[in-house]
């Protein structure tokens, strides 16, 4: 089969296609042949080092196909069936193989590009929005990179749920799409961005700030939430948050900060299938509308992440094998 490699940690350039041995499924594994891939900025994290994994390895943890195959002690899972996941290493492969637990079954209406990548941005945003900080109609959010996928999918969530969206982007046409995705307000990056909220909000703050930027972004998160609220920093698209002094969580107004990640808000097949169904359910039926904003050939990996950290792509972008 043909599978993007990294040998050494680096730039996108150190993402090499090669051919490697078919996979055979093992128990409780099924094998799955790859009809769209999810690129992921996790991706890049741990291309560069900055998250650790041992060399070589495929990359990606995402994407949708047909299985192909079942190990020992699959069950209700058979050959034939469409499945999507999110936590599948080495995904960046025609041949996957796919723990059973993790899979989940696509509704047969749901383009292969779109369920390849709305999973893992998908249930993020869920968690974010129904567990971090449970947002109710009627309330104020912040959501840094309105225009990415995380972004576009956890605006339009929101917004379906009442609550009411600020966002921040970069260019007239991420503005356009943030707007379109339900933002009642947009602000860009060289806004002063707490002021803007301030006066947005009567002066009180937002009830989150939802962010996946990190270091260019988590000063004006902080300053952008009312009293006894939340910062959500879920992502470090612009670098890690440097050291931070929880005493000025006090002054601030009793603020809370977390730094969530996906796989402790799916430690359950039930809380996963709970998450995935809202999805792909919203997906299926309108709610939820995935942008593809550019698809690559698997073996042009390189040039996928290269575009992805170059900020050159809008919404959730896919490798076709």
């Amino acid at each position: 089969m043909h599978a993007i490699e990294v040998a050494q940690h680096g730039g996108p350039d150190v993402l090499v296609s090669v051919e490697r041995p078919d996979p055979e499924p093992g128990p409780g594994e099924l094998l799955v042949r790859t009809d769209a891939i999810g690129v992921n900025f996790i991706d890049t994290y741990f291309r560069t080092g900055l998250y650790p994994s041992e060399l070589p390895y495929v990359p990606g943890s995402e994407g949708t196909g047909t299985v192909v195959a079942v190990g020992d002690s699959v069950h209700d899972v058979a050959v034939g069936e469409r499945v999507s996941w999110c936590a599948a290493p080495g995904s960046y492969a025609e041949l996957v193989r796919v723990p059973q637990e993790v899979a989940v079954p696509v509704p047969g209406d749901v383009p292969a590009e779109q369920a390849a990548s709305v999973l893992l941005q998908g249930m993020t945003a869920h968690y974010l929005l129904n567990s971090v900080h449970p947002a109710h109609p009627g309330e104020t959010v912040l959501v840094h990179a309105g225009a990415g996928g995380v972004g576009l999918i956890l605006t339009q969530l929101a917004a379906a749920k009442g609550v009411r969206v600020i966002t921040t982007v970069s260019s007239d046409e991420k503005e356009a799409l943030s707007r379109e995705a339900g933002a009642a307000e947009v602000l860009r990056y060289d806004d002063d961005i707490a002021r803007r909220v301030r006066e947005l909000t009567d002066g009180e703050g937002v009830a989150a700030a939802y962010d996946g930027v990190g270091a260019a972004t988590f000063e004006s998160s902080l300053a952008s939430v009312r009293i006894r609220g939340t910062v959500a920093l879920f992502g470090a698209a612009s670098g890690p948050v440097p050291p931070f002094d929880l005493q000025r969580l006090n002054p601030a107004g009793s603020l809370f900060v977390t730094r969530p990640t996906l796989a402790h808000y799916t430690r359950t097949r039930d809380e996963l299938l709970w998450r995935a169904t809202d999805v792909l359910g919203a997906l299926a039926d309108g709610t939820l509308k995935i942008r593809i904003g550019a698809s690559y050939p698997l073996a042009e990996a390189a040039r996928a992440h290269a575009d992805l950290e170059g900020r050159r792509t809008t919404g959730s972008i896919v490798l076709i094998p």
